[in-house]
């Protein structure tokens, strides 16, 4: 008879992923492909490999996790955002063109299914509902670092003019969920530089 590997207790080896990187990885793909509301704790659990005791001892409720995914996808987010502004700290108009062209590839990926802050906001419209609160901070966020690029270049009113281009990446980000246009990175790009001319 083979001796079975006890389960281990603990801090993980290195290299092993934790239970609350498990519990996060799983409930995000999951919430992403299938929608939050769609997806109980049962199934983040049966997936993740993880007890249901774990995983509400590392998040109180469903809320808890929802809010926690949304801090994860906030905070990646934010890493791609820094790593283009370093590329490009000295041209404020090539830093634009990068942030939106990618924005438009990451749409145009074969696994776009929506901005995850614009779906979890959808799904939850209580304004006070942990998860939504970190998809307003998201976009809050955006609009205040595009306002600071934007006055870089030198408009006027670089926070209406942020607010412009929020509603045309948002506009993006929709218009990706409903079709595949060819030509959807210089549409963006062009309609934000007609916006600054």
């Amino acid at each position: 008879m083979e001796a079975r590997a006890r389960p281990r207790r603990g801090a993980p080896l290195k290299g092993e992923v934790s239970a609350r990187e498990r519990i996060l990885a799983t409930a995000s793909q999951l919430f992403y492909r299938e929608g939050i509301r769609a997806i109980g704790i049962d199934t983040v659990v049966e997936r993740s490999g993880v007890s249901k005791t774990s995983l509400y001892r590392l998040f109180e409720s469903k809320d808890a996790l929802i809010a926690a995914v949304a801090a994860e996808q906030d905070r990646s987010f934010w890493t791609w955002w820094d790593r283009i502004e370093k590329q490009h700290a000295d041209d404020p108009r090539a830093l634009l063109d990068a942030l939106l062209s990618g924005i438009a590839k990451r749409i145009a990926h074969r696994t776009y299914r929506g901005c995850p802050f614009l779906n979890l906001a959808t799904e939850f419209p209580d304004n006070d509902h942990p998860g939504r609160v970190v998809a307003r901070g998201n976009k809050e966020e955006m609009r205040a670092k595009l306002a600071t690029i934007v006055a870089r270049i030198g408009v006027d009113n670089p926070g209406r003019i942020a607010s412009q281009i929020m509603l045309i990446i948002n506009g993006a980000y929709v218009t990706g969920l409903m079709e595949q246009p060819d030509d959807l990175q210089d549409d963006l790009v062009d309609a934000v530089t007609k916006l600054l001319a």
